[in-house]
């Protein structure tokens, strides 16, 4: 990290590091691999303290440590960088295998599909921005090849009293209960938000769970 003229540098674990830097998660003294701060790590120089008190207004070495990891660059392998930008490039496909559907069919693309179309699209993924934040940018250059577009479903379902239990946690873990209603003999009845990818996924898992004996309504798509 450059502050003024200065260069500061420290000696991490880069697995480490980018987990806190990402994730906010780990200690910073697992991460320091030395417990000084550098202007130059590979020829052993070190920042007097009066130096780190100017640029950090601090001179404890996990202090200015934090503040390096999270501002500065973290300098990895190029082999780490390919096992980041793979694992983003799977969740981004997730992300919109999830959401998106085909605007006429209204069905979601399958992940194979669109996979090829990411490397038909020529898409570069960033490893080191989030999913989300790419996923805007990335539609933008899917949709010439392959029509996308992200909808969410308003779906009612009642759901016998001998399957309500089972079903609950299938329910909550695809879509959002906006609103529900136990009968008195035990139906469960439910209004629920569900990511348009994911709409025939829920009826798929009910339907088997429940033997079919399941009644669904789409409300509202938007």
């Amino acid at each position: 990290m450059k502050k003024g003229e200065t260069q500061f540098e420290i000696v991490i674990d880069p697995d480490l590091a980018m987990e806190y830097k990402e994730k906010g998660t780990g200690d910073i003294k697992d991460i320091l691999k030395s417990d000084q701060i550098y202007s130059d790590a590979k020829k052993g120089l070190v920042v007097p303290a009066n130096q780190l008190e100017t640029a950090f207004k601090a001179t404890d070495t996990e202090i200015i440590a934090e503040t390096i990891i999270r501002e500065g660059t973290v300098q990895v392998t190029a082999e780490y960088r390919e096992k980041k930008r793979e694992e983003k490039r799977k969740r981004i496909v997730a992300i919109i295998s999830r959401n998106g559907v085909d605007p006429k069919t209204h069905l979601p693309h399958p992940p194979q599909r669109i996979e090829n179309a990411l490397d038909e699209a020529k898409v570069k993924i960033d490893e080191w921005k989030s999913a989300d934040d790419q996923i805007k940018d990335i539609l933008v250059k899917l949709r010439p090849i392959l029509p996308i577009r992200f909808e969410t479903k308003e779906v009612a379902l009642k759901i016998p009293g001998d399957y309500a239990a089972k079903s609950y946690p299938i329910v909550t873990a695809i879509a959002k209960i906006q609103k529900e209603e136990w009968q008195t003999d035990g139906a469960w009845v439910v209004v629920v938000e569900v990511p348009g990818g994911m709409e025939n996924d829920l009826y798929d898992k009910l339907n088997s769970l429940c033997h079919g004996d399941v009644e669904s309504k789409l409300l509202k798509t938007r």
